[in-house]
């Protein structure tokens, strides 16, 4: 096995990589699958049927602000803190996140994981589903649990909330990037949320999440995803804010934008579950 000259611990790790190091005292991996009602897949039961071995599931319904009545919402560092410890996983852990379909939510796991000052997290290339086609080790034993010691420094430039983004909306001083399908922001077709309107924040730019993936769930390479975002008419020069539906695939959004080397992005938490529910916000429509 050849390294793959894409690997990066802070960002993405091919399976080659993760076959290699599966093994490391000081590994832990995470499955953060998590679904859309409509997908009607049950990520904690597809996790207990089978995970790569030593793999805790990351809920991120649960491990989230459930004081906020939007869903997922980051949670408060001592909530991480705490469900952390509790599954293992602590300082001088490398953390490697996967999920059920290739890319799409283990990349909000690892801006979690960013959000709280732990740089040492990556995704999966292609998760799963890459995992099991190359038909390797899986297992369906929980892990044995072992408390690590877990510190977190909040880093609060990582996280934009309605109001930054509305001033950065009305300003234009930032690129302001949606993951949602072209029909939703275009605001042709309905949202999955009850009571949200359609369309867009105006100003921002729709690249679908699926734009930065090859069609087996794996992400671009970095001169490739470079050509998406430009070709989108991205200033690469300015600050990113990424949103989507819920906060979910923005992070795919992310993670693309720091392969790239673009450092100086945001993800909006709230996103279009909270834009699109208030009236006083401008909506956009069309592309």
């Amino acid at each position: 096995m050849t390294p793959s000259p894409q690997d990066d611990p802070k960002t993405l790790v091919s399976t080659d990589w993760l076959a290699r190091h599966l093994r490391d005292p000081d590994l832990r991996v995470l499955d953060a699958s998590w679904y859309l009602p409509a997908q009607n897949r049950d990520a904690k039961a597809e996790y207990a049927a089978a995970h790569i071995p030593g793999a805790r599931f990351f809920d991120i319904d649960e491990i989230s602000d459930q004081r906020s009545s939007l869903p997922h919402m980051a949670p408060p560092p001592e909530k991480f803190i705490s469900r952390m410890r509790a599954m293992g996983v602590g300082d001088g852990h490398q953390v490697v996140v996967y999920d059920g379909a290739g890319i799409f939510s283990a990349a909000r796991v690892w801006w979690t994981f960013r959000l709280m000052g732990k740089t040492d997290v990556a995704v999966l290339d292609g998760g799963f589903p890459k995992w099991q086609a190359e038909n390797r080790e899986i297992e369906d034993m929980p892990p044995v649990i072992r408390d690590r010691h877990m510190t977190v420094s909040r880093q609060n430039h990582l996280v934009k909330d309605v109001t930054q983004v509305a001033h950065a909306a009305k300003l234009g001083e930032a690129e302001i990037l949606d993951a949602r399908a072209a029909p939703r922001f275009r605001g042709e077709a309905p949202e999955p949320r009850a009571g949200l309107r359609s369309g867009h924040i105006p100003g921002s730019k729709n690249i679908p999440f699926a734009e930065v993936l090859n069609p087996d769930g794996t992400m671009k390479p970095p001169a490739a995803l470079k050509a998406v975002f430009e070709a989108t008419g991205v200033d690469l020069k300015k600050p990113a804010i990424t949103s989507c539906g819920s906060g979910v695939t923005a992070a795919v959004l992310s993670l693309a934008l720091e392969r790239i080397g673009h450092r100086n992005h945001a993800l909006y938490d709230g996103s279009w579950a909270e834009w699109g529910m208030y009236d006083d916000l401008r909506v956009a429509t069309g592309p």
